[in-house]
Formats: C-alpha cells, sequence, structure tokens
C-alpha cells in the first residue's frame, strides 16, 4: 500500500478533502444546486423553433455572450432563459452609481448593514431588469422568426417565467455560497460552461477530418489558457508598513509589522467585454427590425453589414472598445475602494511616499501602468475566437476564450478556498 507521504500532492489534498464531513457536505451540496440548475436548463418554454434558435445564437455574440451567462439555456429556451446576467447587469450598474450618488455613497460606508442594503437594492433592480431583458429576446426572436407570434397573456407568461428563473438561479448562487463553496453566481456559470464540453468534444471529432486546422486551434486554445491563467493571477505588490503605538502601565510602546497590498492586473475582470460586445452589437440589433428587403437596401443594411462580426472593421472597434471600458471600469472600482485614505485610517505607509494626496497619486499612476497590460489582455482574449479562425480555418470549432477567461478565474478561486480550509484544518493543500 502506497504511503500517504508517497502520493502527489493533488491526489493526497483531493482525498483530504472527502475525509472531512463538513468539508465533504460543502462539496455534495454544491453538486446537487448545480444538479438542479442543470435539470431547470433542459425545461423548455413553449413557442419557439429550436433549429433556427441554434442557427441565431451561432451568429449573435451578443446573445452568445448572454447564453455563456444562462449555462446554455438560452439556447435551449428553458425556463431560465435570462440566466443571471440581468442580476450581473443590476451588479454593475450599482457599482458605477454608488460613486456618483450620495446617499448610495452614505449607504456603502455603514459596514455589513450597509453591504446589505445594497444588495437589497441590487436584487429589487434585477427584476425589472430581468423583465425587460425576457421581452426584448422574445420581440428580436419573434422578428428574426424564430418563435411565434404570441398573444399578449402568452408573452406576459412567458416573460414572468424568465424572472421567476433569474430570481430562483440568484438564490441558488447565494445558497452555494453560504453552505456551499465558492462564489455561488460564478459557480452556476461555471456549471454551464462545463456542461458544454461534450458538445465541445465532438466537434472535435468532426474537425479531425482536418488535421492540420485541427493541430492549430488546439495548440492556439492551450496557449491563450496559459496566457489567462498568468493574467488572472498576476498582480503588483505594494509594500506597506504598519506602525502603532500602545500604552500599557503609563508607559508607551511602539509596534510595527509590514505587508503588502495586492494590486491585480486584470481589476475589471470580464466587464469591460461584456461592455464593449453590448456596444458593438446594438447597432446591427437595431439595423435588424428597420433594414429592407435584400431587393430594395436601404440605409440599415448597410449599418448591419458593417457590423457583422467577421468584418476587420468590427473586431478593430471591438479591441479598442474593451481597452477603453478596462481603464474606465478600473479606475472607477479602484477610487470607490479609497486605499490612500485607508491606509491613513489604519497607520499604514507606503516606505518612501507621504500619506495622504500623494500616497493616493503614487496608487492612481501604478494602477494606470499595471491596467494597461491588463486591458490588452482582456482585449486579445476579447479578439482570440477571430484570429483563431482565421488561422485555423476550422468552422466546426469556435474558441470560447471568454467562457475560458471565466472558468479559470473560476477554477481558481475555488482552489484557493478548498486550499484555505485543508490549511484550517493542517493539511497540505493544491497551490503550494
Amino acid at each position: 500500500m502506497q504511503r500517504k507521504g508517497t502520493r502527489p500532492r493533488l491526489v493526497q489534498a483531493m482525498m483530504d478533502i472527502w475525509t472531512l464531513p463538513d468539508l465533504r457536505r460543502k462539496i455534495l451540496f454544491t453538486l446537487a444546486m448545480l444538479a438542479v440548475f442543470r435539470f431547470l436548463a433542459h425545461v423548455p418554454l413553449p413557442g419557439v423553433d429550436l433549429d433556427k434558435l441554434q442557427a441565431f445564437f451561432g451568429q449573435n455574440l451578443l446573445f452568445g455572450m448572454i447564453d455563456l451567462f444562462s449555462g446554455g439555456a438560452m439556447s435551449s429556451f428553458s425556463v431560465i432563459a435570462t440566466g443571471i446576467y440581468p442580476y450581473i447587469t443590476s451588479s454593475i450598474i450599482m457599482q458605477l452609481l454608488v460613486p456618483v450618488i450620495p446617499r448610495l455613497q452614505a449607504i456603502s460606508q455603514e459596514g455589513e448593514l450597509g453591504r446589505q442594503k445594497i444588495n437589497r437594492i441590487t436584487h429589487l433592480l434585477t427584476v425589472p431588469l430581468a423583465a425587460l431583458q425576457g421581452y426584448g429576446i422574445l420581440t428580436i426572436l419573434r422578428v428574426q422568426g424564430v418563435t411565434v407570434e404570441l398573444d399578449a397573456l402568452t408573452t406576459a407568461s412567458v416573460v414572468t417565467t424568465m424572472v421567476a428563473g433569474t430570481m430562483f438561479l440568484v438564490w441558488l448562487g447565494e445558497l452555494i455560497t453560504e453552505r456551499g463553496i465558492g462564489n455561488g453566481i460564478s459557480i452556476i456559470i461555471f456549471g454551464g460552461i462545463i456542461a458544454g464540453l461534450p458538445e465541445m468534444i465532438g466537434r472535435g471529432f468532426i474537425a479531425a477530418r482536418d488535421p492540420e486546422g485541427l493541430t492549430a486551434f488546439i495548440i492556439l486554445s492551450l496557449a491563450t489558457l496559459v496566457l489567462i491563467v498568468i493574467f488572472v493571477e498576476a498582480h503588483r505588490r505594494i509594500p506597506v508598513q504598519y506602525a502603532r503605538s500602545t500604552y500599557r502601565g503609563g508607559r508607551m510602546y511602539r509596534q510595527s509589522g509590514s505587508t503588502y497590498v495586492p494590486l491585480r492586473v486584470n481589476t475589471a475582470g470580464m466587464i469591460p467585454i461584456i461592455f464593449a460586445l453590448a456596444i458593438m452589437q446594438f447597432p446591427a440589433t437595431i439595423a435588424s427590425f428597420l433594414m429592407g428587403p435584400e431587393q430594395d437596401p436601404n440605409f440599415w443594411n448597410r449599418i448591419s453589414q458593417v457590423f457583422q462580426a467577421d468584418t476587420l472593421l468590427y473586431q478593430g472597434f471591438y479591441f479598442a472598445l474593451v481597452i477603453g471600458f478596462a481603464f474606465f471600469y478600473t479606475l472607477t472600482i479602484f477610487e470607490q475602494m479609497n486605499l490612500a485614505q485607508t491606509l491613513q485610517q489604519q497607520s499604514g505607509f507606503i516606505p518612501g511616499v507621504r500619506p495622504g494626496k500623494t500616497t493616493a497619486d503614487y496608487l492612481n499612476r501604478v494602477i494606470k501602468r499595471i491596467t494597461f497590460g491588463g486591458a490588452l489582455f482582456l482585449a486579445m482574449v476579447a479578439i482570440m475566437p477571430f484570429v483563431v479562425a482565421r488561422i485555423t480555418s476550422v468552422e466546426v470549432l469556435v474558441l470560447q476564450s471568454t467562457a475560458m477567461l471565466i472558468a479559470v478565474g473560476v477554477a481558481l478561486d475555488t482552489m484557493k478556498q478548498l486550499e484555505a480550509q485543508l490549511t484550517m484544518r493542517r493539511y497540505e493543500g493544491f497551490l503550494k
């Protein structure tokens, strides 16, 4: 029998997880919630042609992104078709409104109670956003001939079902966060991405008829995966020292310590890609309602052609928008953190930098420099599917670089949480 010390560290950590009752219970609960999510993803809504729906999703990148956040539920037009995208949109809106509206800014500074109030407002905002998105999806699909004409009562019923499905998924995500492992919302998205792997493997067998193209596709996919892992984990460490004075027995004692503040290269995450994709798809979506027939084209036909995803103009604008939104969102969120004031309140300082405004200016310069690298990385991830398609000429496989970015981030975050759980129990973990 192989001794414990001779086993690979990852294998030993996996075995240790299942020997801990509370950790095992959390993992089983997470898997059970994911099973409920996948079951609901296969409960369809009425009035849709699934073949036309699949073809439409293959052509529209924005709907493909929404389908990604629904875990594939939209491409099957299930009861949770809108997924958690409305909740993500609501969270982004609240993050942008907090520094702008004084009342919300005051609430956010009330500690745990303030965070609960902001979370409650986010949930309430999710409901109208889910209804608006559900109705918009039905309207666009009807114009494209994917759904049949529905009467008012049926439309209201379908939209209400979509809203209920979204809120149910948000509830599932919060249950996973509270009783399971990892961030529940991210885990649900991750589960939907993993569920699409068997279909991708099947397409790989079809693409095997072109071995050179398939080999190039695999190499580029692995290179993209390595790049994503590097940039997701990349951060700049800002050294910080603390000096505190305490009084005991009428005497003053000085205490000091040092640590660091990690500033991530990719602070914005997926948000810039979502913003840029929504803006790039908006003109084509409007044009689909107003353009004329092929025999008598008008101005909107030209707009629809310009904003096709396979054009270099579209890809260039997409690249630039991702970079712009990466800077905008990162600087907005970083300003809310107010690190300089927090360090000063905790008697901390950066060696060689004066506390206060000088520290704030220094941190702003650092975050702008490292965000430039993160923005270029996100822009490359955004256009990587187009680049791979041009290089490999493989049509049945599409490099889901955005899905890879989400999956890598969630996997690393979950592994770190499991690592922390094992470390607390004096076990060796995954990441050492």
